[in-house]
């Protein structure tokens, strides 16, 4: 039985500059967790008013707040829940960027926070404790949805954007070896063992559910010495200038699409699914129902081609995180 121990995607690797830098926003609040509560925050005030969403202001007189993980994407979607909330007409306090996994997730289940943007596979094997992942996404999100009913938190529909873990090459290393799979690669280190080298993080070169576990479905064997452990960054960089064949990556990372990297499929459905998914306070959904018809177009519109595209503003281009969510709202006519 594969053991999986995952805490969730892990993105950032430069500092994100929280300050609003438009008019119409409050400086963003540097966010503290004490334990698993939250103790600061600051209001949203965007100047936004309903597009396609948010028609009649089904929210006013609401107060809300929203909260997220610090890691660029996470940011991002708490920021598109808020930006959401406001249009619909609620008061809404910006908790976002608690550290970890946990903070977050306690502050939706007590209350301390109504709304944030979860993924299936965090919520699956670290919350629920399950060891064994589903490997059919809209099933997995259905048993966390129906596991988290006695927890007090509602899931809304998942979106496809799917952020776990990947092995990707440069064009020039596709060109020469045209893998698209992980079948193919590890076809690869056995008849041309001197081909496959690999950029890996520390903690995927240990974890079950990365490199051990990867190497045993697929039938791989790469030695050790033709592996290189480094931190994330550094991996995309590495990775784009060929000094490994293979670099660990995340789905949605916007350095995929900047570098022009090729992204090998994996055809066995190893990985864990991560399908970014709004988690709702119970008490507060029941309360404000409409919660549901906000932002249900927002999250559908969701996939790893947009979340790459998103957050390489933020790490490629160093864009702030809340603007970056709003202009793609006001794109997409979500919110005026």
């Amino acid at each position: 039985m594969r053991q999986w121990r995952r805490t969730g995607p892990r993105r950032r690797t430069r500092p994100v500059r929280r300050v609003r830098r438009t008019a119409g926003c409050l400086a963003g609040a540097l966010v503290l967790a004490s334990g698993c509560g939250l103790t600061s925050g600051s209001p949203m005030v965007d100047d936004v008013s309903p597009g396609s969403i948010g028609q009649g202001e089904p929210l006013k007189g609401a107060h809300l707040t929203v909260t997220s993980k610090s890691f660029t994407e996470n940011l991002i979607l708490g920021a598109m829940l808020g930006i959401a909330f406001q249009a619909a007409g609620a008061d809404v306090l910006d908790r976002t960027g608690i550290q970890g996994s946990i903070g977050g997730r306690e502050a939706i289940r007590n209350g301390d926070a109504d709304a944030m943007y979860e993924y299936t596979g965090t919520a699956w094997i670290t919350y629920q404790g399950n060891s064994e992942p589903i490997t059919d996404p809209r099933r997995q999100w259905e048993a966390v949805r129906d596991a988290d009913v006695r927890n007090g938190v509602t899931w809304l529909p998942p979106s496809r954007l799917n952020n776990t873990y990947a092995l990707a090459m440069n064009q020039a290393n596709y060109k020469k070896y045209r893998t698209r799979t992980l079948s193919e690669v590890a076809a690869l280190s056995r008849s041309d063992p001197s081909a496959v080298t690999l950029c890996v993080e520390g903690e995927f070169a240990n974890r079950a559910d990365g490199l051990p576990g990867m190497q045993e479905a697929y039938g791989m064997d790469v030695p050790a010495s033709r592996i290189t452990q480094m931190d994330t960054g550094i991996i995309y960089t590495e990775t784009a200038k060929g000094s490994c064949t293979y670099g660990e990556v995340f789905t949605t990372d916007g350095r995929i699409k900047s570098m022009n990297l090729v992204v090998m499929e994996d055809d066995k459905k190893f990985f864990p699914n991560y399908n970014a998914a709004p988690v709702i306070n119970t008490r507060t959904f029941e309360k404000w129902p409409a919660i549901a018809d906000v932002i249900d177009p927002v999250t559908a519109k969701l996939d790893n081609t947009v979340a790459q595209d998103l957050n390489a503003k933020v790490d490629v281009d160093g864009e702030d995180p809340h603007q970056v969510a709003l202009d793609w709202m006001k794109e997409q006519g979500f919110v005026k």
